[in-house]
């Protein structure tokens, strides 16, 4: 390939993923768009994390408009970032990959628990038909929400309160993806599956196991996808 092509499809590329931008971020007015595709080059790729619908995504959502306005400059950066009131916006690499073992199609229904920055829910509207996403902290959760109606973000459902007790009215979900650490499965959660759907949780104390949870005609599978370090998941004092 000549010089002059490759430097087409490259053009080319660029013009695909503006057309996929938020309505109100379009590529020439984003100053991070060259750090955001390299952060899936290689903090995400490279490690493994492979779905095309995925890959997508990660390039798509704008990271650094989830984070503090003084913290931006660290939105591409390889790991968590602080959000405030005690919680971060978790690493691009753990995003992507709890997301990949979701294994979505694009007409699930998906049920996230900790909305936190908005970062995650807004990834995964971007690979599903509805996001349904629960925060305890009031003031996290309305900020998320206002950032994500700002950018655009129209498949999903907020709510105020308790993750452990999921949204029963809502359920059954095709997919959950938990973004805080209990130290054990919340029942009410996998209770709230369709059989075949998964869950994706950080299970532990201090460490945790990122545990993929299937539901099966007969009770329910778990697979182990590694070590990672999540907030603790916190729940109502009654």
């Amino acid at each position: 390939m000549t010089r002059i092509g490759r430097t087409g499809l490259a053009l080319g590329c660029l013009l695909s993923l503006a057309a996929a931008l938020p309505p109100d971020l379009p590529a020439q007015t984003d100053p991070y768009l060259q750090q955001r595709l390299q952060m899936v080059e290689e903090q995400i790729q490279r490690r493994g994390v492979k779905r095309p619908s995925v890959v997508d995504a990660m390039k798509q959502v704008p990271r650094h408009l989830f984070m503090p306005e003084g913290l931006r400059e660290e939105a591409y950066s390889d790991g968590p970032q602080p959000i405030g009131d005690g919680q971060t916006i978790s690493q691009p690499y753990i995003v992507a990959l709890m997301t990949e073992l979701l294994g979505l199609m694009g007409d699930e229904r998906v049920l996230e628990i900790g909305t936190g920055s908005g970062y995650q829910a807004a990834v995964l509207s971007r690979l599903a038909k509805e996001v349904y996403t629960i925060e305890i902290r009031a003031e996290l959760g309305r900020r998320a929400r206002r950032t994500l109606e700002e950018l655009g973000y129209d498949n999903i459902h907020y709510r105020i309160g308790d993750g452990y007790a999921g949204w029963s009215e809502a359920a059954p979900f095709d997919a959950i993806l938990v973004t805080a650490a209990p130290p054990e499965v919340p029942r009410a959660l996998v209770e709230q599956l369709k059989v075949g759907g998964k869950m994706v949780v950080p299970v532990g104390r201090y460490f945790q196991d990122l545990q993929v949870i299937t539901r099966t005609e007969g009770g329910f599978r778990t697979e182990f996808a590694g070590g990672v370090r999540f907030v603790p998941m916190i729940k109502n004092k009654d």
